[in-house]
């Protein structure tokens, strides 16, 4: 008879505090998207206004240069910096979505690229993902071991200079059951070197004088992380954009089968789980990224309604393509709001060595591939 009243007695409390703790953590998300949503409404009003703040000054022409991804990653690593010394970057965290965006982003840009350019592009992007995939990975994985490294810490950092920098670490993460610790570390890595890619590359494209078809292949195939691959590419043209988007969009469709065969290997040859997750085309479709057929599907829509419609249909594009400008703000200040350098002084300098030396080899590989594969292909 007494038992009624104790129960309620317990669990009344735990059921308050869960609540109160929902309503903290969506709270939080609230104020860090909001954050967010602040950061992109400033990088938006800084690209429209900063040309005529600095015309007819020394610095018009560099004002009138400076793309949406500067200002909205820079505000992101100064959003960071102010949120890091006031204590609240961490609990903010959980609205910095750049893996969302960036991807919702791409599903979008496929409705300004046109069918005929993914066919053109589809069997270089494909040779060349398979021959970069195949040899930075190797070589990765080849100088991780010769420096000590373990085979977990190889395989994040193999698998995310070849393929797609933080998501293929995570996929690979899960496939060789990967310390938290080491996801941060790679992701750190990850990070620390394609932000200074994407205005590097861009510039170095001008310098050599590149095809939009070559430079974006070249920095679709080198740079490692997709956010900023399009970022990279936003800077260098809307047509060495579309052939990033491509070739990075293939290489992401490979994420699967390196998963898929990580955790074959590390089953087999390298931990014999009996608990290994069974392999087979159900595993593969798990591990495959969706937003490549998301990409794929708006391109073929677009394609279709433009040659129904004709002319009367831009309008409808550029107002998807104003909302896929949005997405890919919300991403850049996002990469700039999630950088983290603390976890990068922890593993000391071998794993550093290793990422950059791949990172050379892949720079060099991807620049020969693009010559080779997209000379001459329309955008």
């Amino acid at each position: 008879m007494n038992s009624r009243p104790n129960v309620g007695a317990v669990t009344a409390p735990e059921t308050k505090t869960t609540t109160e703790n929902r309503r903290g953590t969506i709270g939080w998300i609230v104020a860090g998207a909001a954050v967010v949503l602040v950061l992109a409404a400033l990088t938006r009003y800084l690209e429209q206004n900063v040309p005529a703040w600095a015309e007819g000054t020394s610095l018009a022409k560099l004002a009138s240069s400076v793309e949406y991804p500067v200002y909205a990653i820079l505000l992101g690593l100064l959003g960071n910096l102010v949120l890091s010394s006031t204590g609240l970057r961490e609990r903010l965290a959980g609205a910095f979505r750049t893996e969302f965006f960036i991807k919702t982003g791409l599903v979008l840009l496929g409705a300004s690229i046109n069918l005929a350019v993914i066919v053109n592009a589809a069997g270089p992007a494909i040779a060349q993902s398979l021959i970069l995939i195949t040899l930075v990975f190797g070589f990765t994985w080849w100088l991780g071991g010769k420096l000590g490294l373990t085979d977990k810490l190889r395989a994040l950092l193999a698998s995310a200079v070849s393929i797609c920098g933080v998501s293929a670490a995570i996929a690979a993460a899960g496939a060789v059951q990967a310390k938290r610790e080491q996801l941060a570390y790679t992701a750190s890595l990850v990070i620390m070197f394609a932000l200074p890619s994407i205005f590097i590359l861009p510039a170095l494209a001008t310098g050599l004088g590149l095809e939009p078809a070559v430079a974006g292949a070249w920095m679709g195939g080198n740079i490692d992380t997709t956010a900023a691959v399009t970022a990279a590419g936003a800077l260098a043209g809307e047509d060495a954009l579309r052939i990033a988007a491509i070739v990075k969009t293939t290489q992401n469709a490979l994420m699967g089968v390196v998963a898929v065969a990580l955790t074959t290997y590390f089953a087999v040859k390298v931990e014999r789980r009996p608990d290994a997750p069974r392999l087979g085309a159900v595993e593969l479709w798990r591990r495959f990224p969706k937003f490549v057929l998301g990409f794929i599907a708006a391109s073929v829509i677009a394609t279709i309604y433009l040659n129904s419609v004709g002319a009367a249909g831009k309008p409808v594009i550029e107002v998807v393509n104003d909302v896929r400008e949005w997405f890919l703000i919300l991403a850049f200040v996002s990469i700039g709001l999630e950088f983290s350098i603390s976890s990068l002084r922890e593993a000391g300098w071998r794993p550093i060595g290793v990422f950059a030396s791949a990172t050379v080899v892949n720079l060099v590989l991807a620049l020969g591939a693009a010559y080779l594969l997209f000379s001459g292909v329309t955008t």
